[in-house]
């Protein structure tokens, strides 16, 4: 059973009850075989997998398919790059950020 989470204060998007999985989803618009991931949002999904003894997990979807990423098994190699400071796409500012990148054979694919 998936519980909202994403509310303003919330960083990621759902939890589920039964298999014990904190989730961020994102839903892309293009197909990329590697997908980003902001710092700040995995230093926080594996914070609270270990404080409460979850799985952390970043889903995410794009025209070729949904992907699913158990983040304690990924190496990640940080670097900083120009992205859009908000997801609200009316503010194009740029800003940067530390980011990650995983490729798309890391992950399960669900469909």
């Amino acid at each position: 059973m998936l519980v909202d989470t994403s509310d303003n204060f919330s960083k990621s998007d759902c939890y589920d009850i039964e298999t014990k999985n904190r989730i961020e989803l994102k839903c892309r618009a293009a197909h990329y075989d590697k997908l980003i991931i902001e710092k700040p949002k995995y230093e926080y999904l594996i914070k609270e997998s270990k404080k409460f003894g979850d799985v952390p997990i970043y889903i995410n979807s794009t025209p070729k398919g949904i992907f699913l990423f158990e983040l304690e098994d990924l190496k990640l190699k940080w670097f900083k790059k120009p992205l859009p400071k908000t997801t609200d796409f009316e503010n194009n500012n740029l800003t940067n950020k530390e980011v990650a990148t995983i490729n798309i054979n890391k992950s399960k694919q669900l469909k």
